[in-house]
């Protein structure tokens, strides 16, 4: 049998983190040759040069598509954009793959779906169906799936959500949350070992924050980040590890915020522009909670048994565990969620919660999918998948 080739596409390092076991997995499988395109953040000094750590793992970079442009401001990131797909079909043009994956709704995979789009060639989309009111992600994240061919879902809500956007339900697969592969495969940190990686010794309350920018919301992110610094200072017993935005609009402010914070509060908090995997899930495992608006703390915390402050609008509408307490961006209120957080009631909750996102092993489903296609067969001309067919409809229901 042929080698089919199939092109990873990453653009940051938390999408890379998700995508790990999947790429070693593709990467072990007979009849499938992996290539893997990184872009965006990881080319980016600013943000540490993270395909390094792509390259430590073990892997072979095939081709590097520069499209960061030096600007968070709405102009910069729809240039990077442009820049991003002529870089893309570039790549493509040279590697001809069989099929891209893409996982998930940032700026730069929208970039490579274009480029794959007008090339014809078939997409597989992880981590579709999703919403996320607060931010403009929602709306790349639907727009790859209307592109995409392959679909592979976090949970079976989303999976019945891919197909009400019209993708017919025999390609659209529910394979639950990639990160917890991770959680399953990594021997994670030990604490006098976790403390040395991050510089920072743990307290008796300990807590990990994670914020980026509601790019949909008329709020000034910068204002609700302010709300969180201020019920951080006011809690002063806790000891704080950041981490810092992506490339997002508006991310720099956040970031400069968290540079001031700790500047004040050295005996007590720390912040890292890029953790990595083992020290972000080993950090999310040890600490009593993380506070923020990361999906990390929908989908990987509940696994690791510990609670979740999601505040504003960014993760609006996605599936939650008991564990996510929902606070609004005011400091009253996220003082309040501290409050409940560290309540009898809602330790005892830790002890029963079910993660909706599952118990891992995504990435071989995926791969066991793969294996079983003939990616050459796959038709890039798609008919749209009409819900308000009677027989469709119980299709649906067969399947």
């Amino acid at each position: 049998m042929r080698n089919q080739k199939i092109c990873v596409v990453t653009g940051s390092r938390a999408e890379y983190g998700l995508l790990f076991w999947l790429m070693k997995n593709i990467e072990q499988q007979v009849g499938l040759k992996l290539q893997i395109i990184v872009t965006g953040m990881h080319l980016s000094p600013e943000f540490g040069m993270t395909y390094r750590d792509i390259e430590n793992d073990g892997f072979v970079v095939t081709r590097k598509v520069e499209m960061l442009l030096s600007s968070d401001t709405p102009v910069g990131v729809t240039k990077s954009i442009g820049v991003g797909v002529s870089g893309m079909a570039d790549a493509f043009e040279e590697l001809n793959p069989d099929i891209i994956i893409l996982l998930g709704d940032r700026f730069e995979l929208l970039a490579a779906a274009t480029a794959a789009l007008i090339r014809k060639l078939p997409i597989a989309h992880l981590h579709g169906g999703e919403t996320t009111e607060g931010a403009f992600d929602e709306a790349i994240r639907h727009s790859i799936t209307k592109m995409s061919h392959l679909h592979f879902t976090a949970t079976e809500d989303y999976r019945r959500r891919v197909i009400q956007l019209g993708e017919h339900p025999r390609t659209v697969f529910n394979v639950g949350g990639l990160g917890i592969d991770n959680i399953n495969n990594l021997n994670l940190l030990s604490r006098p070992k976790l403390e040395e990686k991050i510089g920072l010794n743990l307290g008796r309350k300990n807590l990990l924050v994670t914020f980026h920018p509601s790019t949909l919301e008329s709020d000034d992110p910068s204002r609700q980040f302010r709300s969180t610094l201020e019920a951080l200072e006011e809690y002063s017993e806790a000891k704080i590890l950041f981490t810092k935005t992506n490339a997002d609009t508006n991310g720099r402010i956040i970031n400069q915020m968290i540079d001031e914070f700790v500047e004040v509060n050295r005996e007590r908090s720390v912040a890292h522009t890029s953790l990595g995997q083992l020290i972000y899930l080993s950090a999310l495992k040890l600490v009593d909670g993380v506070v923020g608006n990361s999906s990390s703390g929908l989908i990987e915390a509940p696994s690791l048994l510990t609670g979740t402050i999601n505040i504003g609008n960014r993760q609006k509408g996605r599936t939650k565990a008991i564990t996510v307490i929902d606070c609004l961006p005011h400091c009253g209120e996220i003082l309040k969620a501290l409050d409940e957080l560290y309540s009898q009631s809602f330790q005892d909750k830790l002890a029963v919660v079910v993660n909706p996102y599952g118990v891992g092993g995504a990435a071989l489903k995926i791969v066991k999918v793969l294996r079983g296609l003939d990616i050459k067969a796959l038709d890039v001309q798609k008919s749209f998948f009409d819900l308000n067919d009677q027989v469709l409809k119980e299709a649906i229901r067969g399947l």
